[in-house]
């Protein structure tokens, strides 16, 4: 009932914020931070909510879907409907998930790099990478030294290989099992929506963010913060915004590769 309550309480809020746009003429991107997230995190829940309700559909079929969900809750249940044990425990394997393919990530970076004939940009991706692997937590401004490998060829949205593009699906916990031209599609149009709430934070001010909001729009952005404090959250999702700020949306590549390099070290200090 807990669950419910909170579903249609966002619900109508979802409900409010759409009839405000339409009134003003508003775009997404317009909105204060809190309806923007409001609403991007209402339409995941309904996309995972669909096969649930189409199996609910044959007569008798709710005796079965009652069972289903008490036996995989993560997999069939939408957040509202999870206990804030659950809520942790899940986050912790969904992270797990995406963790697994860093390393991948990390060599398909390298592969690209090796790759490339301008010698001066092939070596800073290579040091990024090695910086990376040997557990030292980049600054901003190695990231921003090889942008421009990721906005064409080897390593824009629309250039990279196949096998990487697929690889960066589980940082947004997307499937893989598409052709390559979706995916790009999908990951591009996920990217460019957090650089839009990425700038929404700024115009509010990250200080303006509790602690509960402070941790999902780090955990969102690919951040294991179940051991890490709301200070050491600010901190990150600091360095997180001063990244993004300055990336266009042609960049949307390397904003995803972000989402591992700057969190599978954190919060380890760089070393020299």
């Amino acid at each position: 009932m807990r669950g419910f309550r909170h579903f249609f309480e966002d619900a109508r809020a979802v409900h409010r914020i759409r009839i405000h746009m339409i009134k003003n003429s508003m775009d997404f991107h317009q909105l204060p931070y809190r309806e923007m997230e409001k609403l991007r995190q209402f339409h995941r829940d309904m996309i995972k909510a669909i096969p649930l309700v189409i199996i609910s559909l044959p007569p008798f079929a709710n005796y079965i879907v009652f069972v289903l969900m008490y036996l995989y809750p993560r997999q069939l249940l939408i957040r509202h409907f999870w206990s804030p044990q659950q809520l942790v425990e899940f986050q912790g394997v969904y992270h797990a998930q995406r963790a697994s393919h860093h390393q991948p990530l990390l060599t398909g970076l390298k592969t690209a790099a090796s790759q490339l004939t301008d010698e001066r940009l092939k070596s800073r991706l290579l040091e990024l990478c090695t910086k990376v692997q040997s557990g030292a937590h980049p600054v901003v401004s190695d990231l921003h030294a090889v942008r421009t490998l990721f906005s064409g060829p080897p390593l824009g949205i629309r250039r990279m290989d196949p096998d990487q593009m697929r690889r960066l699906c589980p940082l947004l916990f997307l499937t893989r099992r598409l052709p390559a031209f979706w995916i790009g599609t999908r990951l591009n149009g996920y990217a460019i929506e957090l650089m839009l709430l990425d700038r929404a934070i700024i115009r509010l001010g990250l200080h303006q963010l509790n602690d509960e909001e402070l941790k999902e729009a780090c955990y969102l952005r690919g951040l294991n913060v179940e051991k890490l404090s709301p200070a050491q959250c600010r901190d990150w999702l600091s360095q997180w915004l001063q990244f993004s700020a300055h990336l266009k949306q042609s960049e949307t590549s390397l904003y995803l590769h972000g989402m591992m390099l700057l969190t599978v070290n954190y919060p380890k200090l760089p070393r020299s």
